[in-house]
């Protein structure tokens, strides 16, 4: 991900979210409106989800330790998680309550133009920041659909600020809905049916980002156009003649590592080997250069030992204990 671009989509929803949380707070005060609270919440909870992903942005590129050989690539997954987390306690489930109690306990908007007003407002804002998001994301994209990317993107911060500004747009469309049915009918009820449908849609995009930034907790793999570029990369020597296994793991967003047993000539000397794997090393950095730890294997490819398939003891996830004599 371009580190400055996923900044510039973070920075741009929060001057929005905290501009938007302003005037709904204000418009609140004066309408009564509970589809403005929860919205007001909304967008605050918002802004403190970028802070969250700025923060995270910041402590993800200190120096590796002994004790955190790789970095802390992956802070950026944790605060991503954290996120989701705040969007479905605070967002979503704050609204969840505020439209039970508006529908509950009705009662007439007053100065209804404050809220259509700020609404109004705040789509134009979030328009800005949504538009924003698409811009930035779009080189990353490619060819790729919008589902494919979020769903598939190492790096967090587009897709959650992609995922946070479609939800406010929505929610500012459920909101003004709400409001402008209170206000045909006369019945404040719509605008807590208003509120209850903001906090369902903002539990439903909580739960797509936990689905999401727990995979990239767990550590994925390479996507399949970097593993062929990588796999093309060690066999293009002399000495490398095929590559017997190999396995990628994001250790963060802009940070690959790379381990893999290779199959190098029967008749190479040792330092035909190691040169032939310091060769390997740099056309594999040269061909993907997230790919910052590589760990090389050789070994002389045997057809029998392969047909035996990959050793599930020796995998990681395999078995902890040895299976069950027969």
């Amino acid at each position: 991900m371009s580190a400055s671009g996923g900044t510039r989509a973070i920075v741009a929803a929060l001057l929005a979210n905290l501009s938007i949380a302003a005037a709904k707070f204000v418009a609140f005060l004066f309408s009564g409106s509970s589809s403005m609270l929860a919205e007001s919440v909304h967008s605050l909870a918002d802004s403190g989800n970028q802070g969250l992903l700025l923060l995270g942005g910041k402590r993800a590129q200190r120096q590796a330790t002994p004790q955190h050989p790789f970095g802390y690539g992956r802070e950026r997954y944790i605060y991503a998680f954290l996120v989701s987390i705040v969007l479905f306690s605070v967002g979503g489930m704050f609204a969840l309550y505020e439209g039970y109690e508006k529908i509950k306990h009705p009662h007439e908007l007053e100065h209804w133009y404050w809220p259509v007003g700020v609404l109004v407002f705040a789509i134009i804002a979030e328009g800005f920041s949504f538009r924003t998001a698409i811009k930035e994301s779009n080189p990353l994209r490619g060819k790729k659909s919008w589902k494919e990317f979020v769903r598939h993107a190492k790096a967090p911060e587009l897709p959650v600020v992609l995922l946070e500004d479609l939800g406010a747009l929505v929610g500012l469309i459920l909101a003004l809905g709400g409001v402008g049915l209170a206000l045909l009918t006369g019945d404040g009820v719509w605008d807590g049916v208003g509120t209850l449908c903001i906090g369902i849609l903002l539990i439903l995009i909580a739960l797509v980002l936990a689905v999401e930034t727990k995979s990239l907790l767990l550590g994925e793999a390479a996507g399949v156009e970097a593993v062929q570029q990588i796999e093309s990369a060690l066999v293009a020597g002399d000495t490398v003649t095929g590559v017997i296994h190999m396995r990628t793991l994001h250790l963060g967003p802009e940070e690959l590592l790379v381990a893999a047993k290779i199959a190098v000539r029967h008749d190479g000397t040792a330092t035909e080997i190691a040169s032939a794997i310091d060769a390997a090393e740099s056309r594999i950095r040269e061909a993907v250069p997230i790919a910052r730890v590589i760990y090389l294997e050789p070994d002389i490819y045997s057809e029998s030992e392969a047909a035996k398939g990959p050793d599930p003891e020796a995998s990681p996830g395999g078995p902890s204990t040895p299976p069950a004599a027969h």
